[in-house]
């Protein structure tokens, strides 16, 4: 049976159409995973996918290494621009990338309050299509270097949900929680919290209720 037959029978018989790959009769967003600069190994994207697809049920697309954009360097201190490599990735974003999500494992920083060059774990366009994400913080301070993939994966989620339209949290434990200049606020974070969850639903992109988190919680 052709698939156009199929979901026609399937609405005849007053049942909805669930196809492979699709949710509700409806294909899985795409979310690409743009790897650039210092490279990222296999395992370090092992929970990062996971968590992706628990929390978001997007249909994942990694592309091909890029390097770093000249134009993000910052020689004053060895680092890179966030906002720019958010310029590049929007550039390179192909026209049915839902969100596009750089991995990096180079240094990257933006301007906060006073700070006219700060280090950051990530950053994420508000309710935009890009993101960029960076290991050399995560494995500031980690016990090892899984202690800092699992980090990795929460910042991958915090970020892809700044690019949904989410800001920063106030409840303790939050994927959206600020991490305030330390990365082990990334270590009690654990899920959306009900509001976070609720904004989510209100603005028509709601999230899996009950995913299967790859990570313990921790007080």
């Amino acid at each position: 049976m052709k698939r156009r037959d199929f979901i026609f029978a399937c609405l005849s018989a007053g049942i909805a159409a669930i196809l492979p790959g699709t949710a509700f009769g409806l294909e899985k967003k795409i979310l690409c995973l743009q790897p650039m600069g210092k490279k990222l190994g296999h395992k370090d994207l092992t929970i990062l996918k996971k968590a992706l697809q628990e929390f978001f049920a997007f249909e994942l697309v990694e592309r091909k290494w890029v390097s770093m954009p000249a134009e993000a360097y910052y020689p004053p201190r060895k680092r890179y621009r966030a906002e720019k490599l958010l310029d590049c990735l929007e550039r390179i974003a192909p026209a049915n990338a839902y969100r596009i999500l750089g991995l990096t494992g180079d240094d990257i920083s933006t301007t906060k309050g006073n700070y006219r060059d700060w280090g950051i774990l990530g950053l994420g366009s508000i309710n935009g299509r890009t993101g960029v994400i960076s290991m050399f913080r995560c494995l500031k301070g980690a016990k090892n270097r899984q202690h800092a993939r699992v980090r990795l994966a929460k910042v991958a989620v915090h970020e892809t949900g700044h690019t949904l339209g989410l800001e920063h949290c106030r409840r303790r434990g939050c994927l959206m929680e600020d991490a305030q200049g330390k990365v082990s606020t990334c270590d009690r974070e654990y899920d959306f919290c009900g509001r976070c969850r609720a904004l989510l639903k209100k603005w028509g992109r709601p999230i899996p209720a009950f995913p299967k988190i790859p990570w313990p919680r921790h007080d």
